[in-house]
């Protein structure tokens, strides 16, 4: 059993996005260690030491007014800058104290532009699984539409990774990276990397036994979860259904979003509105329920940052048809799903068609794919893997080589 220092400057299993993901890794990281989280409490939540059982928190109260604007906070994260001090003061105070940590751990934030204050100080430390920053295809720039001014920061991105010395030391002095795609270490190319190794933000608790869509009737279900924002391609695929007219295949789409307007006017305006169903928002056990009753899952978004949505679909035995670039294209396998390379909105629709055309007209090729995905996602994505093989890491980088004794304690 390690002694690890788990720093999350949000850590909520009661919220969504980071906060939760957070809160996965200290509750399975807990089970496993001797771990020591590092934490904000954001006001008006449960605290995480509430929450959480079995390992030391240490958090301070977000300091007021900065976690007001949600968009914005999750941006930019203003509330940063004081929990970095805070912790950096805590690890160099408890160290002088002579305080011994194994190895450090900072899972989020999954954005590349917040400097860790675990740097320069003595402990070995991974930090991620970090990602984003991906820029839309210029094809498609014209489909942005517009946006809030401080989206448009990220642009610096790219420039502080290469000038922001705090940034620099952090990913230069991490014994390992982990990033949420393959990408994501050729974003991080002006930096070199001691260690770098790709691994999803999250993962799954677990996943339902292997589905037999043999012998189902016609017409084909394909599937699209997902926010109905422009980026995540149901424009793409709705060009894609009017190119298909000729195949038995009906298509539902799963949530809800600023896009669903513009979604519905060009099922309308191609006349999809018998072929294509609109279900807005549902709930987990819901969604579950549309992954079941589907055969093909399709999820052309271009600029998707992790690939969590691609793992449910796997989970299920669906064979996919994705975009290579970002979370996708890194999470699925050749065997398990269709790849398609992203130019202009009018040749990717055009691709997704001749996908969805294979697929709709292959039996055999569905069931072999959907069977692949099980098996991909099984060996990838369960958090039994992914922790058994963060332990591995965590004793490679320690100079220790992974045997009983170290898995018998994790166990422990």
């Amino acid at each position: 059993m390690l002694k690890l220092l788990l720093v999350a400057p949000t850590c909520n299993g009661e919220d969504v996005g980071e906060a939760w993901v957070a809160h996965q890794w200290a509750r399975r990281l807990g089970e496993r260690h001797d771990v020591t989280l590092l934490t904000y409490h954001k006001r008006g939540a449960r605290p995480a030491a509430e929450q959480l059982s079995g390992l030391r928190v240490v958090e301070w109260v977000e300091p007021p007014l900065l976690g007001r604007a949600e968009r914005l906070n999750s941006m930019l994260k203003p509330a940063y800058v004081p929990f970095y001090i805070h912790a950096r003061r805590w690890i160099r105070q408890e160290l002088a104290n002579g305080q011994h940590f194994d190895i450090a751990h900072q899972p989020v934030p999954v954005a590349m532009r917040y400097p860790s204050p675990l740097a320069g100080l003595g402990i070995p430390f991974v930090i991620g699984p970090v990602g984003g920053g991906l820029s839309t295809p210029a094809g498609f720039s014209a489909d942005d539409g517009r946006q809030q001014w401080f989206v448009a920061l990220r642009g610096l991105d790219r420039y502080r990774r290469m000038w922001d010395p705090m940034l620099r030391q952090t990913y230069r002095s991490a014994d390992c990276v982990l990033g949420i795609a393959s990408y994501v270490e050729a974003q991080l190319a002006e930096i070199p990397l001691r260690r770098f190794e790709v691994m999803s933000e999250t993962g799954l608790d677990e996943i339902p036994a292997p589905i037999d869509r043999r012998g189902r009737s016609e017409p084909l279900r394909l599937l699209h979860v997902g926010r109905l924002v422009r980026t995540k391609g149901a424009r793409d695929i709705l060009r894609a259904m009017a190119l298909t007219a000729d195949l038995p295949v009906r298509l539902d789409i799963v949530g809800e979003g600023p896009d669903r307007a513009a979604c519905e006017a060009l099922a309308a305006a191609n006349g999809l509105t018998d072929r294509v169903t609109f279900h807005g928002w549902r709930s987990k056990a819901e969604v579950a329920d549309f992954y079941r009753a589907a055969d093909i899952f399709v999820f052309p978004s271009y600029r998707e940052p992790g690939g969590n949505v691609a793992l449910e679909a796997m989970g299920y035995s669906l064979p996919l048809i994705v975009v290579d670039r970002g979370g996708p294209g890194s999470a699925t396998s050749d065997a398990c799903a269709i790849k398609l390379p992203v130019s202009t909105p009018e040749v990717l629709a055009g691709d997704i068609a001749a996908a969805i055309r294979k697929l709709a007209t292959d039996p055999a090729l569905r069931l072999k794919m959907g069977a692949a995905a099980h098996t991909h996602v099984e060996k990838t994505a369960l958090w039994s893997a992914k922790l058994d093989r963060m332990d591995s890491i965590y004793a490679e980088l320690l100079g220790a080589k992974v045997g009983p004794t170290l898995r018998a304690d994790a166990a422990a």
